[in-house]
């Protein structure tokens, strides 16, 4: 009880449009716990870029980018994760493995959609392996 009241304190003082964001990644972590993976991070600031979440799946770190929309009208939350955004969430993974050693552990890059209603979450869509490692950084033989 007392943390959620602390998660509210905490959001009024954002703006509209952050407290969405927090309010769906606090979600999307009740959702991907309720899953089975085990939470390891949240808003890991690397120099160039943020991971929202940070997750492990038995053997497999789990790097999730949440976008949370009110509405669908145009096009899907997804969607909003265009080539720049992975190739920045693609160097802020790789800085994370870094700090960690460099450790040889697979790795994924999940999305995970919130869409809300009346200030509600309506529904949650999680996406596994929504997109590779971005092209500079992904070894091609």
């Amino acid at each position: 009880m007392l943390f959620r009241w602390w998660i509210n304190f905490k959001l009024r003082k954002l703006p509209e449009h952050q407290r969405i964001g927090r309010l769906g990644e606090y979600a999307a972590c009740k959702f991907l716990k309720r899953k089975g993976l085990r939470f390891v991070y949240a808003n890991f600031q690397a120099r160039r870029g943020e991971i929202d979440l940070i997750f492990r799946d038995l053997i497999c770190l789990v790097f999730v980018e949440v976008k949370t929309r009110s509405s669908e009208k145009w096009t899907r939350p997804a969607a909003a994760v265009d080539y720049d955004k992975k190739r920045l969430i693609s160097e802020a993974a790789l800085e994370y493995l870094h700090l960690l050693g460099r450790p040889r552990i697979s790795f994924r890059f999940d999305i995970v959609e919130i869409l809300m209603g009346d200030g509600e979450i309506r529904e949650i869509r999680h996406i596994p392996n929504a997109f590779p490692l971005s092209p500079p950084h992904r070894y091609t033989p």
